[in-house]
């Protein structure tokens, strides 16, 4: 008989038949008393099957020993198993048994478009299309299982218009109202994209259970409408329909894109106050929405509590704290995850290679890189971008090169990043030639690309192809350039001491130029002892950023130049009375594995008093050390302690 008992699992799905081997999906058996004892038999064993391999060991039998007993309502059972016991079916087979059945029903035709439509595939799940045609060539009529199953394989294969054809034929039906069916088809829609269909749908509909208001929330979730998506939780909450534990997941994902903080709060607290189980699904949700709404202590508290941790609630605060600048924090975060046994994957990675470049821990960064390789991980996509960024950002350009040259995948982001970072290291030519390999790929580039191009010919003085690459990015490339690309071309002008051109460029600016921008011009004023228009920068950047001290250490540092002594100690003076405190001086160095971080007159340090002893001692024209092999021939105390103190006088100002 038709196993009518439905239940909801989860967001995802509109409905789901029951598993259970004594009622399988739709399959109408003649009672016992009409049954052949060795049909019985066989369909006890087929009930006993736990995947499609003892299926077909079943079937091998019947083959070889029992051939008559290859009858229709065996076939039907083969079909009805597959559709209702097994995620992972093979689709050939089911197929080739449907194929010996030879006048199939409504309900057999329901299982073969089940076993399809929930493939992830787009061309099996479109397949379940075709026996759905195929059933209505038959004179068959659908009936309220068969239009979750077809509307699943139209939201699958993404076929909006099969959808829209499907949704016809559930009108003519009559079926318009059954709840089901509406679940399934309002999330077709969403699926699709066509989010208001979803929302007339849902409007015109006479009664809605708990999936109906969350693939509504869903829908304007995926679609980038997040307020909205609150707005319709709060809008069930008065309607009386308690949220469950993946309506949640998705409103909280609502809230860690729109990065508000006090509605996530709010969010939590109704979680608590209505004792919702915290899974791992909602915990990563929790932690993933305090990390994009910028609270990590909270973050961290939510992660601490979690009972049950995977990988990606590792990968949640990795990233997270990467993206909030906490970068230590994500690699100790990291150390745990490995103390705690939990294998990394390609996200971790990207994540961890993402910290060591904003680090330049290069140390770390080739550990990684060798994970990689002994794990047989392709360093492509994301990972051979981050790989790439990463030996640029940490000095080892010529790794970053040979990465990039074992790419077989590249896109533009992988351009991007080799580009950046040999414009970075001063070799214009070579980035230059790489981006002119990129039309010849088919590869588009980006806006951060063309930073990476204007920055390019600034640091090897291309004047006139900085000017006809930043042309081109509108007319060729359709991209507006953004104060970034506009900051770029002042340095490039400034830099080349076209300085008049420089100024008459940021007063034909279609945007207001911003502290970048004059930045740049500042900094070129610096460069060719432009004193009167340093002066008249400096003022427009004060304006702009008055709690910031760049400004002016830097115009002090042009008066400084120009022997203006009396205009720096006064400038100097003004900034001690504003109370604007200077930036401390940062350097770090990766020893052992470990990030030690120096400030200017830092005495943190647990070695402090051995640093600055030597520190006094390498300063004394008397050290010995003086070239690589006396360095070399130091201990590996002696040398981390010296290098400890050169960063220290780095961060000091001093010449050492």
């Amino acid at each position: 008989m038709l196993n009518r008992s439905i239940k909801i699992h989860k967001f995802q799905k509109a409905m789901s038949f029951s598993n259970s081997s004594s009622s399988s999906l739709s399959l109408i058996i003649p009672h016992a008393s009409h049954v052949d004892p060795q049909e019985l038999s066989i369909i006890r064993r087929l009930d006993s099957c736990k995947s499609t391999r003892e299926l077909k060991q079943v079937h091998s039998y019947i083959i070889k020993t029992k051939p008559t007993l290859q009858t229709q309502l065996i076939y039907t059972k083969f079909i009805s198993i597959c559709a209702t016991s097994y995620n992972h079916t093979d689709l050939s087979y089911v197929n080739a048994i449907f194929t010996q059945v030879s006048n199939p029903s409504i309900s057999v035709y329901n299982a073969i478009i089940r076993c399809f439509s929930r493939c992830k595939n787009s061309n099996d799940s479109f397949t379940a299309l075709l026996f759905y045609r195929e059933l209505l060539v038959k004179g068959l009529v659908p009936d309220n299982y068969t239009y979750p199953f077809v509307l699943k394989a139209c939201a699958q294969s993404r076929a909006l218009s099969e959808g829209q054809e499907v949704h016809g034929h559930v009108v003519k039906n009559g079926l318009v109202l059954d709840l089901y069916v509406m679940n399934t088809l309002m999330r077709m829609y969403a699926v699709c994209g066509v989010i208001g269909a979803v929302r007339k749908l849902f409007d015109e509909y006479p009664q809605r259970d708990l999936v109906s208001w969350t693939t509504l929330i869903q829908g304007y979730v995926k679609m980038g409408f997040w307020k909205e998506g609150v707005k319709v939780f709060f809008e069930m909450c008065e309607a009386n329909l308690r949220a469950d534990e993946m309506t949640m997941v998705v409103v909280l994902s609502a809230c860690a894109n729109l990065g508000d903080l006090i509605l996530g709060r709010r969010i939590h607290g109704y979680m608590r106050d209505h004792n919702m189980n915290f899974d791992v699904f909602v915990g990563n949700a929790l932690v993933d929405m305090y990390l994009k709404c910028g609270d990590a202590d909270l973050a961290r508290k939510v992660f601490n509590e979690m009972p049950v941790k995977n990988v990606v609630s590792w990968n949640s605060m990795i990233s997270g704290l990467a993206q909030q600048g906490e970068f230590k924090e994500a690699l100790n975060m990291f150390r745990k995850m490995q103390s705690r046994g939990v294998k990394p994957d390609d996200v971790t990675i990207v994540g961890v290679l993402n910290s060591c470049s904003n680090l330049g821990m290069l140390e770390l960064g080739k550990w990684v890189h060798a994970y990689v390789d002994r794990n047989h991980i392709k360093a492509d996509g994301y990972i051979g971008n981050a790989l790439v960024d990463m030996y640029a950002k940490c000095g080892n350009i010529d790794e970053a090169f040979k990465v990039f040259n074992g790419m077989k995948c590249r896109d533009v982001y992988t351009y991007t990043a080799i580009i950046v970072g040999l414009a970075m290291h001063g070799q214009g030519g070579r980035a230059l030639d790489l981006f002119s390999e990129m039309p010849k790929m088919g590869i588009e580039p980006d806006s951060v690309t063309y930073v990476g191009v204007l920055m390019a010919c600034s640091h090897t003085g291309l004047v006139s192809e900085g000017r006809k690459h930043f042309s081109q990015m509108s007319r060729v490339y359709n991209l507006e350039p953004q104060t970034e690309h506009y900051g770029c071309m002042v340095d490039l002008l400034g830099r080349a001491g076209l300085i008049n051109e420089a100024e008459e460029f940021i007063k034909n600016m279609p945007i207001e130029p911003d502290a970048f921008v004059w930045g740049a011009l500042l900094g070129a004023c610096k460069i060719h002892g432009k004193v009167e228009l340093a002066e008249i920068v400096m003022d427009k950047l004060v304006k702009m950023e008055p709690e910031r001290d760049g400004a002016y250490i830097l115009m002090s540092n042009i008066y400084s130049s120009a022997n203006k002594w009396r205009d720096a100690i006064k400038l100097r003076k003004a900034l001690k009375e504003k109370n604007t405190k200077k930036t401390p001086g940062c350097s770090s160095i990766e020893l052992d594995g470990v990030v030690h971080e120096f400030r200017k007159g830092d005495k943190s340090h647990q070695k402090t008093k051995a640093i600055y002893i030597l520190l006094g001692e390498i300063t004394d024209s008397s050290w010995p050390v003086r070239d690589e092999q006396d360095l070399l021939e130091m201990s590996k105390s002696s040398r981390s302690l010296l290098l400890s103190s050169i960063h220290l006088a780095e961060a000091g100002g001093l010449v050492v």
